[in-house]
């Protein structure tokens, strides 16, 4: 069953299918810090990485791991690791390959969040990140020097909504030793990057994969499909000595273990040195989350779009941002990448500017205003005074914040109530 192609049934079966001591079928919060080794000899084989094993849960935990392996079979991917939030997956991802004096070349459409990580943290530790239109997937070309380490963008992203050219910056990327890593966060089941060409994929799983709006956590799938090897002088990282771990070469020392240099580094030396590690309880509700995220994916799907097309039609709203009404190119870009339906998010602008927004949001009286997206509750957020305060007025626009915008995250209510809500709340404005 575990090998089954079909979502529905590897968030149910992937990775685990009964406890071998006490036939437990649910998987075990491992709520321990440390694990007893066999021998000295079985010691120094997991510290030596001649086995891959449970040594101490800042590294490794039994229940984390059924996530981990859980969310590689969902994306197609060799491995994966679990980190401690979403923040913590899209550093390390970049920090996994990219050194002080190296680049990333970004998408310019992110979440605010990373914008200012990317900018600003980023820059502090000595890695730049070079922001390009992705509308024109050259511009990624363009941005290459010596020095560059990776592309990042994300799927769908918040808030500009415009489905991210994966293939196309994918195959630039391979032609030059350089790793695509997509944020996948806003739109897991229905796109699956690694297909595309992607050969890392980083999830925030406090959203949809969670679900329910009650534990932080992260992921980093390494697809397997990228040979850092022969990306040679390229990717330094892994196929030069490293220092911190017995000066292993990981393009060679993962061979025995499978494709999956990228991951055991990030596992080795990232999550062990900086101690970003997922707690076993939150490994849990993730499973629990991702056992029905299938479903909710198509009510979540099923719900946007009615509440797109509604919101199209109604006075005061000057534009309605969601893949499926977007001009043809953009539109063409989505059915090539999302697979059964276009995203829970949508956004769409007052005409009335940052004042109406507010206004709006201060009226909703079921939808939540929280700074999040992904619950199984509709969401709702103005965030040129919220999640992208913290960006220039020029940076917000280029971001695809105006003033009057409003962020939604439809959950899986029935559409007739999301719509009176959301219709009271605009005679408010």
């Amino acid at each position: 069953m575990s090998d089954s192609k079909n979502p529905e049934t590897i968030v149910l079966h992937a990775g685990w299918r009964s406890d071998p001591t006490t036939g437990s079928v649910a998987v075990p919060i491992h709520q321990t810090t440390s694990y007893q080794f066999n021998s000295t000899d079985h010691a120094a084989s997991l510290f030596a990485l001649a086995e891959l094993g449970n040594i101490y849960t800042r590294l490794q935990n039994p229940t984390t791991d059924v996530l981990e392996q859980r969310i590689a079979a969902l994306e197609g991917g060799a491995a994966a690791l679990a980190v401690a939030s979403g923040q913590t997956a899209s550093a390390y991802a970049l920090q996994n390959i990219a050194r002080a004096g190296d680049n990333i070349v970004s998408s310019t459409d992110l979440y605010g969040g990373t914008w200012n990580l990317f900018a600003n943290t980023m820059k502090d530790m000595g890695i730049e990140v070079r922001f390009v239109d992705p509308d024109n997937p050259q511009s990624f070309a363009d941005a290459i020097d010596e020095r560059t380490r990776a592309f990042y963008a994300e799927t769908l992203p918040n808030p500009k909504l415009q489905v991210f050219p994966i293939a196309e910056v994918a195959a630039i990327g391979r032609e030059h030793g350089i790793p695509l890593i997509m944020d996948n966060t806003a739109a897991p089941v229905i796109c699956r990057p690694l297909e595309h060409g992607a050969a890392i994929v980083v999830y925030s799983s406090t959203k949809y994969l969670g679900g329910h709006g009650t534990s932080i956590g992260g992921l980093i799938v390494d697809g397997g499909n990228f040979d850092w090897e022969a990306a040679g002088d390229r990717q330094p990282a892994l196929n030069t000595p490293d220092p911190s771990y017995h000066g292993a070469v990981w393009s060679e020392a993962a061979k025995p273990l499978g494709p999956i240099a990228y991951i055991l580094k990030a596992r080795t030396t990232l999550l062990r040195d900086l101690g970003g590690a997922m707690s076993p309880f939150n490994a849990f509700m993730f499973l629990q989350g991702m056992e029905t995220v299938p479903l909710r994916m198509r009510a979540h799907c099923e719900n946007a779009q009615k509440v797109a097309e509604w919101l199209s039609g109604q006075s005061g709203v000057s534009k309605v941002i969601y893949p499926s009404l977007m001009d043809a190119p953009m539109k063409a870009r989505a059915e090539a990448v999302l697979n059964g339906g276009y995203g829970a998010l949508l956004g769409f602008e007052l005409a009335g500017g940052a004042e109406a927004g507010q206004r709006f949001i201060d009226a909703l009286q079921m939808l939540y205003h929280v700074a999040n997206i992904g619950d199984a509750r509709s969401l709702a957020i103005h965030p040129a005074s919220t999640t992208h305060s913290q960006l220039s007025a020029e940076d917000q626009l280029a971001s695809g914040v105006t003033p009057g915008y409003v962020r939604l995250s439809i959950g899986i209510e029935h559409i007739d109530d999301i719509l009176a809500d959301l219709g009271q709340a605009l005679k408010a404005v």
